[in-house]
């Protein structure tokens, strides 16, 4: 979820390259979601389908080193233990 900053490029940013990260890491069913105006507290969601939790963690992880990269931190975590989710 890349979460609302004023700056919707770095949003939009975050979200294209979270795919794209999902994507090269085999993830599969990747979509971007554009939530501007419908959503209060994020312009975009990214959902991706993992095919093992280590995976799903790896990929969670170096979003999250992108995202403090660019400016967005990562607002908060849930699932990281779970070999179901992440979010």
């Amino acid at each position: 979820m890349a979460k609302r900053s004023g700056n919707t490029d770095t949003a939009k940013e975050l979200a294209i390259e979270a795919a794209r990260m999902a994507s090269d890491s085999h993830c599969e069913d990747v979509v971007v979601l554009e939530l501007k105006g419908i959503s209060p507290v994020t312009d975009y969601f990214v959902i991706a389908t993992g095919t093992s939790s280590r995976q799903m963690r790896s990929v969670a992880d170096d979003i999250s080193i992108f995202g403090k990269g660019i400016g967005q931190p990562v607002w908060h975590k849930a699932g990281i233990d779970s070999s179901q989710w992440v979010l």
